[in-house]
């Protein structure tokens, strides 16, 4: 038996197979659709698995992929389970894009706790319609008011994220979400405790709009 091993050699293993998005890891490649519903940033992109964070929050936890593909701007991606799954791809905007598509005083009404903001979006042109025009809708409204959790830059799949003493307890948040009426678009707020503020449009995308997944190393 010995004498036939060293003759054929050892049995490759099995190639890992990579064909949903709740299995991507760090080294993992998606291609997205080049259909002109996508934006830009996403249609027709071959984008890399960067990184790998968790959302803890009391009742449940979400995973988000950091994804990268030839622009240095990264795009983050989650899977949005209701009655049906979806991919919900998010990017962070700053301050003075935030002043170009909303009224900051619309804006403010967000943190304000006896009432429920309402977000029209203001009328964009040019370049900003061009980059942002398809992950915008037209009138959002608050849904969620700053549900508290912790954001961990590690992946905790199947795992209870650490909160203790002598763990890695992440970063303690408040989350903001307004939906479109439609409920393909929204806009969301993470005020962290060191003040820092993250504003993201999100996009509500059907799954098959990966059409292809490659396993990393």
């Amino acid at each position: 038996m010995g004498f036939l091993k060293s003759i054929f050699g050892k049995k490759e293993q099995p190639k890992r197979q990579l064909n949903h998005v709740s299995h991507l890891k760090v080294g993992d490649m998606i291609s997205l659709d080049d259909s002109f519903a996508l934006p830009p940033a996403l249609r027709g992109q071959q984008l890399r698995v960067e990184a790998v964070n968790t959302y803890e929050y009391q009742r449940s936890q979400r995973s988000e992929w950091v994804l990268k593909g030839h622009s240095s701007d990264s795009i983050f991606l989650s899977l949005d389970e209701d009655d049906e799954s979806y991919l919900s791809f998010s990017i962070k905007i700053n301050r003075a894009v935030v002043e170009q598509l909303f009224d900051l005083d619309e804006f403010s009404v967000i943190f304000e706790e006896n009432d429920s903001a309402h977000l029209n979006t203001q009328t964009i042109e040019g370049d900003t319609l061009t980059q942002y025009g398809q992950w915008l809708g037209k009138q959002y409204h608050q849904h969620q008011f700053a549900q508290f959790g912790y954001f961990h830059r590690q992946d905790y799949r199947g795992m209870k994220p650490p909160q203790d003493s002598h763990g890695a307890t992440g970063e303690p948040f408040e989350a903001y979400l307004l939906l479109d009426d439609e409920e393909k678009c929204a806009v969301e707020v993470e005020v962290y405790e060191s003040g820092d503020t993250d504003v993201m449009l999100t996009l509500y995308r059907p799954l098959s709009d990966i059409r292809d997944f490659w396993p990393g190393e």
